[in-house]
C-alpha cells in the first residue's frame, strides 16, 4: 500500500495512506493529538489516580501500545517520564513496522525541541524486534511484530494506547473479541484510551467489562473514550 509523509495542522508529520485517505495520526496536529488522547487522557489519569490511592508516589508504570507506527506516543512518553521522574515499561504491538526511509521524514524530535534525544528516537526504530531493550536508564522498549488478536498478556500493564487505523477501515481491530484481550492485558484499575469515539467501539468495551467515559476530544474532533477496568476477571 502506498504511504506519503504529510505536514500536520501543528507542524508535526504523519504518515498518508492514499489508499484508505487515513493517517497514522491526526491531520489536525500529531503531536497534539498524542499528547491530547495518550498522555492529558492517559499517562496523567494513571499517575494522579495511583498517587491518590498510595501513600507513596508512582516509580514504575507499564504501557502497550497498539499500533507502534511512527514511535511518536513512545517518543512522547520517554519524554514524560524523564519529566515525572518515573521508570517506564513499554510494549509496542505493530504488525506492518514502518520502514527506515520513513523514519528518517519523521520531524518530531525538532518539533518536540528535543534535539539531546535523538538518539533515543532513532534507537527506538532500530532496536530489534521481540526483545525487551533498554533505550534509556529509565525506559524499556520491547517492539512485538504481532497482530493484536494474537495478544495474549494477562494482568500487565497499567495503560493502553489503542491507536489502531480507524474502524471504518479495520472494523475487526474494533469489536468486542479485541477489547476483550485488552481488558484482560490490563491490571485492576488500569486504563485504556483511544481517539475513537464511535458508539458500536463503547459499547463493545462496556459489553466486556469497561467503565467507559467519554471526554473531550483532540482538534477536530469531537469525542474520544476513556475505558477504566474496574475490576479482575478469573
Amino acid at each position: 500500500m502506498k504511504r506519503e509523509i504529510r505536514i500536520t495542522s501543528d507542524g508535526s508529520t504523519t504518515i498518508h495512506l492514499p489508499d484508505w485517505n487515513e493517517n497514522y495520526h491526526s491531520k489536525h496536529g500529531a503531536i497534539q493529538e498524542a499528547y491530547h488522547v495518550f498522555i492529558k487522557s492517559g499517562l496523567d489519569k494513571i499517575l494522579e489516580t495511583i498517587s491518590l490511592k498510595s501513600e507513596s508516589t508512582l516509580t514504575h508504570i507499564s504501557i502497550l501500545e497498539i499500533g507502534f507506527g511512527t514511535g511518536l506516543n513512545a517518543f512522547i512518553t520517554f519524554l514524560e517520564g524523564i519529566k515525572h521522574d518515573i521508570k517506564i515499561e513499554y510494549v509496542g504491538v505493530e504488525a506492518y513496522p514502518v520502514i527506515a526511509n520513513e523514519v528518517q521524514k519523521l520531524n518530531y524530535v525538532s518539533e518536540l525541541k528535543a534535539p539531546a534525544h535523538q538518539a533515543i528516537f532513532d534507537k527506538m526504530h532500530a532496536v530489534t524486534w521481540a526483545e525487551k531493550h533498554l533505550v534509556s536508564t529509565d525506559f524499556k522498549l520491547t517492539k512485538r511484530k504481532q497482530f493484536f488478536s494474537e495478544i495474549e498478556d494477562e494482568n500487565t500493564f497499567n495503560l493502553i494506547y489503542f491507536d489502531a487505523f480507524g474502524a471504518e477501515h479495520q472494523p475487526e481491530l474494533w469489536t468486542e473479541a479485541i477489547f476483550l484481550k485488552m481488558f484482560n492485558a490490563l491490571k485492576s484499575e488500569g486504563v485504556l484510551v483511544t481517539y475513537c469515539a464511535k458508539g458500536s467501539v463503547r459499547r463493545a468495551m462496556q459489553a466486556v467489562g469497561f467503565t467507559v467515559e467519554r471526554l473531550a476530544g483532540p482538534p477536530g474532533k469531537r469525542e474520544m473514550l476513556r475505558a477504566t477496568k474496574t475490576v479482575n476477571i478469573g
